[in-house]
């Protein structure tokens, strides 16, 4: 039974599932977790622990993904957002090279309010 990822689970039961995932990814490959680990460049230590629900670097998880041919997976993970419509009509074309800041005047302004009595 595959647990269902959602915004409900925590962090640890999140990492728990998808350990799962590539744990059985692995093992339908027929491969042990010394050949991943030695072809994903890791140590199986490394294998172990995210096959085991620990936390990893991002680096690590990629290059299993990558040997396990996940790593078509992560554009869905975080897909590229292309820009609003209104955004392309006010940049005619333009990407938008930086986000704009609260100015000092727009930040030191107070809320607007009636004089005293």
């Amino acid at each position: 039974m595959t647990i269902e990822i959602s915004k409900f689970l925590s962090d640890d039961a999140i990492l728990e599932a998808l350990g799962v995932r590539i744990a059985r990814r692995r093992l339908s490959r027929q491969m042990t977790q010394a050949a991943l680990a030695e072809e994903a460049g890791l140590s199986k230590r490394t294998v172990e622990r995210i096959e085991g629900g620990g936390t990893s670097q991002l680096l690590s998880l990629i290059r299993v993904l990558r040997v396990l041919d996940l790593l078509n997976g992560l554009d869905l993970l975080v897909p590229d957002t292309g820009p609003r419509p209104m955004d392309l009509l006010k940049l005619k074309g333009k990407q938008r090279q930086r986000a704009r800041s609260k100015s000092a005047a727009d930040q030191a302004r107070e809320p607007w309010s009636w004089g005293e009595p």
